[in-house]
C-alpha cells in the first residue's frame, strides 16, 4: 500500500514508464496544478500536500494493467483536473490519450497543461460524452465520472470486446459491481494501491444481455 509521499515517489520511480523525461513532466504538472488551484478548485486544497500519493500515483496505478508491447488508444471520461488523463499521457508518449471534459474552465486548464507539458499525443475534447463521435478505444478510464450503470450506458459505443475498462471507484467499487445488471462483462475489483478502502473496477464489457453480438 502506498501510504506516504515518499512511498508514492519510490513506487513511481520503479515503473517501466518512468525516466528523466517523465519525471520532469510530472514535476511540471504538479507545479502547474498548485498554481492553477489557487485560481479554481481543481482538487481539494487539503490533498495538495499529498499530491504524489493522492493524484499522481493514484492515476498511475492503472498503467500496470495495460500491456506495453503495443501502443494504445486511451479514452479518459470526465477528466476534470487531469486525473488520470494528464498523468497517463505524461508517462506514456506512445499512447494516444483522449480526455473528455464538458466544463469550460476545466477544458481551458487541460489544454493549457497539455501544451505546457508538450503532450502532442494527447487531445482534449471539450464536450459532453453524448456529443463525442463514436470510435473504438483500447482503454477506457474514468475517475469519479458517473455511477457504473450510467457510465457503461454512455461509454459502451467506444468499446469492443478487447477494450479494457479501468475505473477507480473508491469505496463503492464492489457494491456498484455487485449491483450491475443488464450487461455481460468480465469485470472484477482490484484493490487500490493508494487507499485501503478503495477499489478499481477492471475488465471487459461484452455487451447488453439479451442482445445478439
Amino acid at each position: 500500500m502506498i501510504a506516504t509521499e515518499q512511498q508514492a515517489r519510490a513506487w513511481l520511480a520503479a515503473l517501466p514508464e518512468w525516466d528523466a523525461v517523465a519525471a520532469e513532466r510530472i514535476e511540471r504538472l504538479i507545479a502547474l496544478l498548485v498554481e492553477e488551484n489557487a485560481r479554481q478548485n481543481l482538487v481539494a486544497a487539503a490533498s495538495l500536500p499529498l499530491v504524489w500519493q493522492r493524484h499522481i500515483a493514484d492515476s498511475a496505478q492503472l498503467l500496470p494493467h495495460v500491456p506495453r508491447e503495443t501502443s494504445s488508444s486511451w479514452l479518459d471520461l470526465g477528466t476534470g483536473a487531469g486525473f488520470p488523463g494528464l498523468v497517463i499521457a505524461a508517462l506514456r508518449p506512445d499512447c494516444e490519450v483522449v480526455m473528455v471534459e464538458s466544463r469550460a474552465r476545466r477544458i481551458e486548464w487541460l489544454e493549457r497543461a497539455r501544451i505546457a507539458l508538450g503532450l502532442e499525443w494527447a487531445q482534449v475534447v471539450g464536450a459532453r460524452l453524448e456529443q463525442v463521435e463514436s470510435r473504438p478505444f483500447r482503454v477506457i478510464s474514468a475517475r469519479a465520472f458517473a455511477p457504473l450503470v450510467r457510465l457503461l450506458d454512455l461509454s459502451a459505443r467506444f468499446s469492443t470486446k478487447d477494450t479494457l475498462y479501468l475505473l477507480p471507484k473508491g469505496r463503492s467499487a464492489q457494491q456498484e459491481l455487485s449491483e450491475l445488471k443488464g450487461w455481460n462483462h468480465l469485470f472484477h475489483v482490484e484493490q487500490s494501491l493508494t487507499d485501503p478502502e478503495a477499489g478499481v473496477i477492471v475488465g471487459q464489457l461484452l455487451g447488453k444481455k439479451g442482445r445478439k453480438p
